[in-house]
């Protein structure tokens, strides 16, 4: 039903008592000017006291007509509140219309007019509901809230009218202009990412989950030996903690210490992680052609754990020098940490090959619980030409895609081109040393630089 009423239909309806009032009133008005004209103009100055009182009359009208239209004395479009029931904000001059996005999650008896008892403290506060999903609990429910507030309210306010409604562990933040989308939406939208890319399933884990620490944890260790118990296959859910079980092997742990779980979240990353493991091994396919200044062409492509054979060729070819610089030390076993790095489910791999096919070098991005980092491996052959420049910023580019807020290098003190290349990003970077090693963390606040111009690139 609409507020809005036609002036039509708003007039208010006229009764025949009331027209024959006026016009009785208006013969009466009509019989006194008569009798006033008549007692005046039979005066000595009747005609000239007349005129006059008629130009009298009209200066009063004129000036009541501007006076009127200077000093306007139109009702008000709402009605007045008091002191106080004036927000603080208003008081202090803010724009009442200002407003802010927050997030809100509340535990609730599952009780007839709990969730009505909510609205209404909401409504008190002049806060708008954008979305609302239910958590359904065995003693009661979990109300999930996107919300539109003043920008005066603050969350200690909003949390003290919620416990008065009937509100327990009650949980909020701010939001932004993400979190607009429908909850379908977003699933659907994460369950096309992870169907296109197996590297995508932390990543969406993540992003379904709120701000949560995801770990891989392969079934072997490095020496072959088991790393512990494996989950069910259905899953366990533990408060704050979820153990699913990793189609590829291994377990996935996913923390979150500040709000637990409800089994509907669980039940939405298990079958997240269910389509992963229906879909198997997967990397998307597409590939860059670049020129290199002398003229050899490279590819520029994903890698995954096919790639494990001509990625420990490349490992033969590379000096001791430069195996130590990207593994901090002497190398044993490198078929199983490239077996580990080229996994998807850590990350994602950059691999660089040339015109005859054969890898000359790997540019990892590894899922570091909820950190990020890059490591890079350039063939003694083929070191010095940018392609370390070139795979550098595209992880970047990467890791900015998947929303990380920042990426570390962990090297040592004494490899030059490393720390080159990462200043060459343009982003704000921090330096820490300790006992040799050093670890640069960029800032992924600033855009990154694109692939190198210098070389002519082709996507095939």
């Amino acid at each position: 039903m609409t507020d809005v009423t036609s002036a039509k239909s708003a007039r208010r309806p006229h009764h025949w008592r009331r027209d024959l009032v006026e016009l009785a009133a208006l013969f009466t008005a009509v019989a006194v000017a008569d009798a006033i004209a008549q007692l005046i103009g039979h005066g000595p100055d009747g005609p000239f006291m007349l005129v006059a009182s008629a130009v009298a009359l009209i200066a009063t009208a004129a000036f009541h007509t501007w006076w009127a239209r200077r000093h306007s004395h139109a009702p008000p479009t709402t009605a007045p509140r008091s002191v106080a029931e004036t927000p603080a904000d208003e008081e202090a001059g803010a724009d009442p219309r200002e407003t802010a996005l927050w997030r809100m999650r509340t535990t609730v008896k599952d009780a007839p007019g709990s969730l009505a008892a909510l609205c209404s403290a909401l409504a008190h506060l002049d806060v708008d509901i954008l979305t609302l999903q239910t958590h359904p609990l065995g003693d009661g429910t979990v109300d999930e809230f996107l919300l539109r507030a003043p920008a005066g309210l603050e969350a200690q306010q909003l949390t003290h009218e919620i416990a008065a409604a009937g509100g327990t562990s009650t949980w909020t933040e701010r939001a932004d202009a993400h979190d607009l989308v429908d909850t379908p939406t977003r699933v659907l939208g994460l369950a096309t990412r992870t169907a296109l890319d197996a590297a995508e399933l932390p990543l969406a884990l993540r992003q379904l989950l709120g701000r949560c620490t995801i770990r891989s944890r392969p079934a072997l260790s490095l020496n072959g030996r088991p790393t512990g118990d494996m989950p069910p296959v259905e899953g366990v859910l533990e408060e704050t903690v979820m153990h699913l079980r990793d189609p590829n092997g291994g377990a996935i742990t996913v923390e979150r210490p500040y709000l637990s779980f409800t089994p509907t979240e669980f039940a939405r990353a298990r079958a997240l992680v269910e389509l992963d493991a229906r879909l198997g091994p997967r990397i998307p396919r597409s590939q860059d052609v670049l020129t290199l200044p002398e003229g050899n062409e490279i590819t520029v492509r994903r890698a995954d754990q096919g790639d494990v054979e001509a990625a420990l060729a490349m490992h033969e070819r590379c000096s001791d020098r430069t195996l130590s610089l990207r593994y901090h030390g002497p190398v044993g076993d490198a078929d199983r940490y490239l077996n580990h790095l080229l996994s998807p489910r850590f990350g994602r791999t950059l691999a660089v090959q040339t015109a005859s096919g054969r890898l000359v070098a790997l540019g990892h991005l590894l899922w570091d619980g909820d950190e990020t980092e890059v490591a890079l491996l350039v063939e003694d052959a083929w070191q010095r030409r940018g392609i370390g420049s070139e795979l550098l910023s595209r992880l970047v580019a990467l890791a900015v895609e998947a929303g990380c807020d920042s990426v570390y290098a962990v090297t040592q003190a004494s490899n030059t081109a490393m720390v080159a290349a990462m200043r060459g990003l343009g982003l704000p970077l921090d330096y820490q040393i300790e006992e040799g090693t050093l670890v640069i963390t960029a800032r992924l606040d600033a855009t990154p630089v694109r692939p190198s111009a210098r070389y002519e690139q082709a996507e095939r």
